[in-house]
């Protein structure tokens, strides 16, 4: 590696921090602007859902909500298919596939939710059933999902330190010399 003056060394480690900063920054803002506001998990529970394709027809409730270990909504328990609430099945349609629209949200003691999947009938009971054998392989999934996200982090956690490290180091070492 050639000699760098302390100055380069210096430009080149700010370079690096202000990228890493400018990174951050762009993810949480593109984050930020998934969000569509606070609701209720209670209000939500036995909402109405439909289907985008039949706006007006209500297909079933929503029986659940599913949280991912970071406490984020990654589905929703649905029980459609029966007629006259005999014969439901429960299906879990995942993040992406459906949206929540609320009405009357003045006043929580008045808040509706309406469920609304990006879904057609038969994508609908295509879904996976809720059942114990779907939590548990769900459940495996989720976990080693979730050690991984966690070995990755630090691990571009520990490449950044230790090459903000080494320049600070060299900035301190061409300093001194």
């Amino acid at each position: 590696m050639r000699n760098l003056s302390w100055k380069q060394t210096f430009g080149a480690a700010a370079l690096i921090v202000g990228t890493t900063t400018m990174s951050q920054a762009a993810l949480a803002q593109d984050e930020n602007q998934d969000v569509q506001g606070l609701y209720s998990a209670d209000e939500l529970m036995d909402a109405d859902v439909y289907l985008k394709s039949s706006p007006d027809e209500d297909v079933g409730d929503v029986e659940d909500i599913l949280l991912g270990e970071d406490m984020s909504v990654q589905a929703l328990v649905v029980e459609a298919g029966g007629v006259l609430d005999m014969g439901d099945k429960e299906f879990v349609v995942k993040q992406g596939n459906f949206r929540v629209e609320t009405s009357q949200d003045d006043n929580l003691d008045t808040i509706r939710y309406r469920v609304v999947l990006d879904l057609d009938r038969d994508s609908l009971k295509q879904q996976p059933a809720y059942n114990n054998d779907w939590w548990q392989q769900a459940k495996t999934q989720a976990a080693g999902a979730w050690e991984n996200t966690k070995q990755g982090a630090a691990s571009a956690w520990q490449g950044t330190k230790d090459a903000t490290s080494d320049l600070l180091r060299d900035a301190s070492n061409a300093i001194n010399n």
